[in-house]
């Protein structure tokens, strides 16, 4: 009779234990789980605000405490509106979270099948998909995605069918989204391309296309399992990336518009420098700091871990 302790243990059940074992990554996880608290908040303060149609506190303009230092009564000060720029930079974490995960819509699908297409079939479609992926990653990302967002912020504003899209989410924010979605899904594509290359002549793939397996079964139920880990590496390593992105877009006026970004901060702050409001910019600049520090050292333990030749190196070279 089969006990739990006779069962190998899983690609993840592995990987936590190794991970558990990184103390620098658990400090950053204990820091990535701090951030998403905050993040749930900031989501929770506007989503109350905006099902009672009412405008939100962050919101609210007081110029009779406009450019304060930093006090017990507001830990970063305040903007030139009067706006407690603690409460500014807690939604401009919600704003962070919400491109990763909205772009991660659009690239994960998009850059699973198109790679998953390419390593498989070989040949004229993967010819064609390397073309596609060759153009689009020539072209250099600020440029293409400040002209999709400028296109897709364009057709939002002026559409009225979508003026109850923009109810719910800011029409700058889908913009940012929409130009980070399509030209993110490169990188992930480029490599389920090269694993489903490896993987379509391993033998758990010709013992089930000689069962009379379908090429459809074949590639999301039986090769997609042993790569799906690869999305997660590569949305931990990238959303660093997304977030310094929305930052530079917002800074040159391209990104969130109605809502605070840490690049609108940071981008409203440089003006008031010469007067010695210094709190604004380095409390935008420490959120986005210790963020992106923490997904990026967490991102590369995690990688680690859930690789096996890394793991496999490691082990032996202990």
């Amino acid at each position: 009779m089969n006990t739990r302790a006779d069962r190998p243990e899983s690609l993840w059940a592995i990987a936590w234990q190794q991970l558990r074992r990184n103390r620098l990554a658990m400090a950053c996880l204990a820091i990535l789980i701090v951030y998403t608290g905050v993040w749930l908040y900031a989501e929770g303060t506007f989503w109350f605000a905006r099902l009672r149609d009412v405008t939100p506190a962050y919101r609210v303009s007081n110029y009779a405490i406009r450019n304060q230092p930093p006090s017990t009564a507001h830990w970063l000060g305040t903007n030139y509106a009067g706006r407690d720029n603690f409460v500014q930079i807690v939604q401009g974490t919600r704003i962070a979270f919400e491109i990763a995960v909205l772009t991660s819509v659009i690239v994960v699908p998009l850059g699973f099948f198109l790679g998953a297409l390419a390593g498989y079939f070989g040949r004229t479609i993967d010819t064609a998909i390397v073309y596609l992926f060759s153009v689009v990653g020539s072209v250099p990302d600020i440029l293409l995605i400040t002209a999709i967002s400028y296109v897709v912020r364009g057709v939002v504003e002026r559409s009225p069918s979508m003026q109850t899209v923009t109810r719910y989410i800011d029409s700058g924010l889908l913009a940012v989204c929409v130009g980070l979605g399509f030209t993110g899904w490169v990188g992930l594509c480029r490599i389920i391309r090269a694993e489903y290359l490896k993987h379509r002549e391993r033998q758990y793939v010709l013992a089930a296309r000689s069962l009379g397996a379908s090429n459809t079964a074949i590639m999301f139920r039986h090769i997609a399992p042993n790569v799906s880990h690869l999305i997660i590496i590569n949305f931990s390593l990238r959303f660093p990336a997304l977030i310094l992105t929305e930052a530079v877009l917002s800074y040159l006026g391209v990104g969130i518009a109605n809502e605070p970004s840490w690049g609108a901060i940071i981008n409203d702050a440089k003006q008031r420098l010469w007067l010695g409001n210094w709190w604004e910019l380095a409390g935008a600049t420490a959120a986005m700091f210790f963020l992106v520090l923490a997904l990026n050292l967490f991102g590369d333990a995690l990688r680690d871990a859930l690789d096996p030749k890394l793991r496999t190196a490691g082990a032996g070279t202990a």
